[in-house]
């Protein structure tokens, strides 16, 4: 299925497009007043923290690969 080179150029989109539609989310809870601005903020954070938490933790886990 992923046998081309536009393979981590997909899969980067694919991260980037699911980011903004999570932080797009978290800004609409926001607008229509469900959670606070600090909320808000905290949600952001968080979001941030857990996609460069797994990015890192899959870049380690590709380059182990290649350790083999």
């Amino acid at each position: 299925m992923f046998a081309s080179n536009k393979t981590p150029l997909r899969a980067a989109a694919m991260v980037a497009v699911s980011f903004v539609g999570f932080a797009l989310a978290v800004l609409v809870l926001l607008g229509r007043g469900v959670v606070t601005p600090q909320m808000a903020l905290l949600m952001l954070v968080a979001l941030l923290g857990l996609y460069l938490g797994f990015g890192v933790l899959i870049a380690i886990w590709r380059l182990t690969g290649k350790l083999r």
